[in-house]
């Protein structure tokens, strides 16, 4: 082994394959040819003098090696990058770079804080995800992006994540449901009905379904649909009842009621997750610094949860 021989070039290649989870997906972003990819991460093996890849069950994982270099890769070129940000702050700018992911639940809401963020620094090249649950841990354990957004945090040590707007769940109803004008309805009422409901491993579902057997309770009929606009529109249309984040309820939203069902609403929060062992560039820390201060004043007030300061300092003492 010569680490030596190791480049900034080769790190980088080999960080584009694993981000994106092929050689041909790599070659295709850093405009390179297929041979050219592969012969880079055999050098790099080489170089290693250990396997970076393996094949379990017909699908490529990393070894061990290859995931502690992909740590090492990630930390040698986000420094870099924090270098170029520096350079552009003595140079009288506000720049840099840093990526986010949301759940999709997260979109109706994150652009009243993004937009005004933009603004603010115009020159920040700002990159937005969005996916449903699975997708989103998908990029975490693939550390993909800097900041997540999860109604759920992922069950690892590598989490560190902060609270910071409430995200209650409602029971939705066509307006003409026979229950329209009860001032209080027991759960077993609706038991028989359909429920629309996003795909398994969606934090509404999962926090209903925990809700449910918290009580001894199953749903009988669902059906499952792709999207939160689906479900809207099924519900309004008479295809069943649904529950959802209160945030994906327009103003007015005609064909609907939220009905007044006993528990409701089931309390949930959004947070913003960052990865303890995964640097967090300095544009990103900004970005935080800047939620921290203006979430009041770019978010519904009534459903603010600010534990952002504390993420930052969280974050200031894993780099210390």
């Amino acid at each position: 082994m010569n680490l030596r021989h190791l480049t900034f070039r080769l790190l980088e290649v080999y960080v584009t394959v694993v981000r994106t989870g092929s050689v041909t997906a790599a070659a295709r972003q850093l405009h390179l040819t297929q041979p050219t990819v592969s012969q880079q991460l055999k050098r790099l093996a080489e170089t290693v003098g250990e396997p970076l890849f393996s094949s379990v069950s017909g699908t490529t994982e990393l070894t061990d090696a290859g995931r502690e270099l992909y740590r090492t890769a990630l930390d040698v070129t986000g420094r870099f990058e924090d270098f170029q940000d520096y350079l552009a702050e003595l140079q009288g700018g506000h720049r840099g770079r840093f990526s986010i992911a949301l759940v999709n639940t997260a979109q109706y809401v994150l652009p009243r804080l993004l937009g005004p963020y933009s603004q603010a620094f115009p020159d920040v090249d700002m990159t937005v995800h969005i996916g449903n649950r699975q997708q989103l841990l998908e990029r975490f354990e693939r550390q993909m992006d800097d900041i997540y957004v999860f109604s759920h945090p992922p069950s690892s040590a590598q989490v560190m994540a902060a609270r910071f707007l409430r995200n209650p769940l409602v029971m939705i109803a066509p307006e003409t449901h026979p229950l329209a004008q009860e001032s209080s309805i027991p759960i077993d009422a609706l038991l028989n009905e359909r429920l629309l409901q996003r795909e398994p491993g969606s934090a509404t579902r999962m926090l209903f379904e925990s809700w449910l057997q918290g009580r001894g309770l199953q749903w009988s009929k669902g059906l499952q649909m792709a999207s939160n606009e689906a479900i809207r529109v099924g519900v309004a249309s008479g295809m069943g009842v649904a529950v959802v984040s209160a945030h994906v309820l327009p103003t007015a939203h005609p064909g609907i009621c939220v009905l007044p069902v006993s528990g409701f609403p089931i309390e949930s929060h959004w947070h913003f997750i960052i990865r303890r062992d995964r640097r967090l560039p300095h544009a990103g820390e900004g970005f935080l610094g800047f939620a921290a201060e203006a979430l009041e004043q770019c978010l519904p007030a009534e459903y603010i949860c600010n534990e952002v300061a504390g993420l930052l300092s969280q974050n200031q003492a894993v780099k210390a």
